[in-house]
């Protein structure tokens, strides 16, 4: 055991397996979170830990039932998630970006200057190239059977979605100083959903939804477009050419 002493307003990092306490009133900042930027390393951890979890047990693969079933459940208790959750993760995640983006354009309007070239869009369009490209990574390892169906139109009327999504709105607000909404569905949300398809089942099926989405935000704009350039690096001159 390590004891270690601090003034009032000092800082102590303590690596994450460590069991930590304290004597008096601290704030515990926990880094173990991830978005965007990171979204990527989180894969490479998971896909990396499963391959070994599924080392340990190779040995038991011919007479195992579910063996990879086993290989996820293991994951899970050594990673915190799974393949599954992570999808999971990911799909509701993209899903509250086009909720907001969708809701900034009812706002601002596609063919609005503030539409192409506000920050809070451009965040918006670099989570979902970071989550776009992630599921390009699932699909090119093969990752398809044992992950949940995602219900898009459920999962819009799922009051704890509907919580994200608010939440998501008011935090990037705050980050690029703009105006604080409140997430309200549209009619017309609902009705492209419909149209689409309303099941996410694996990552082509989630590749395909931001691509969708995309196109359908992308319609009638005329200038340079902030989701095209930053989701698929295309420059102005080239995305008449893309949709």
């Amino acid at each position: 055991m390590i004891d270690e002493l601090g003034n009032r307003g000092a800082l102590a990092d303590v690596s994450v397996p460590w069991f930590h306490s304290s004597h008096e009133d601290t704030i515990s900042i926990n880094h173990n979170w991830f978005n965007g930027y990171n979204l990527s390393w989180v894969w490479d951890l998971l896909l990396r830990d499963y391959k070994e979890a599924k080392e340990y047990i190779e040995d038991i693969k011919d007479i195992c039932d579910d063996f990879e079933g086993l290989c996820q459940r293991n994951l899970a208790a050594n990673t915190g998630m799974n393949f599954n959750d992570f999808f999971i993760f990911i799909s509701r995640f993209s899903l509250a970006n086009v909720v907001e983006l969708y809701y900034l354009r009812g706002e601002l309007n596609s063919e609005s200057s503030i539409w192409h070239c506000s920050a809070i869009i451009k965040h918006f369009a670099l989570n979902l190239s970071s989550i776009r490209k992630t599921a390009l990574k699932m699909k090119s390892e093969g990752v398809e059977g044992n992950l949940s169906i995602i219900n898009l139109l459920e999962a819009l009327s799922d009051p704890k979605f509907l919580k994200l999504c608010t939440g998501l709105g008011r935090i990037y607000s705050v980050i690029h100083e703009e105006e604080n909404w409140s997430c309200t569905m549209k009619k017309a949300l609902m009705a492209d959903f419909a149209m689409y398809g309303s099941q996410v089942c694996s990552p082509e099926d989630l590749i395909t939804f931001i691509d969708y989405a995309v196109s359908k935000l992308s319609s009638n704009c005329d200038e340079q477009n902030p989701l095209l350039s930053v989701l698929y690096e295309i420059q102005p001159h080239e995305q008449n050419q893309h949709f």
